[in-house]
């Protein structure tokens, strides 16, 4: 089954960041979805996850991951050694996602919004549900 990454579509950060795993997940591992579009909607209500929600979501199977706890199973998952940090799982969630939250409350003000989208190549079109 695909593992999917469903991430804000309006935000400059979490648009780098599903770049940025493109590049480091050369064997198309995961898939992408933005939150706002239907099936990130559908996926949202079919895994009992709030639409309103404010964070990255992993989709692994039949588990769904939020917050810190996404971020951090995807790094597993990437080349090279950004796979390091899947070791920071074992830091208490509470703790990991009181970072998170920071950096999540703040994105649009520190990296900004999307006026566009980005078009993807038809490599990665492939990848975006």
């Amino acid at each position: 089954m695909d593992k999917i990454i469903l991430f804000d579509g309006e935000c400059n950060f979490c648009d780098q960041s599903v770049q940025f795993i493109i590049k480091r997940d050369p064997k198309g591992y995961f898939k992408f979805a933005s939150l706002q579009s239907d099936v990130g909607k559908k996926l949202l209500k079919k895994h009992h996850v709030p639409e309103n929600i404010d964070s990255f979501v992993l989709i692994d199977d039949d588990n769904c991951y939020v917050q810190s706890s996404a971020a951090l199973r995807v790094c597993k998952h990437l080349k090279g050694t950004w796979k390091i940090p899947f070791i920071l799982l074992i830091v208490p969630k509470p703790i990991r996602d009181f970072f998170y939250k920071i950096i999540a409350a703040n994105r649009y003000k520190w990296f900004g919004t999307k006026k566009s989208c980005m078009i993807p190549t038809p490599e990665e079109r492939k990848r975006f549900l």
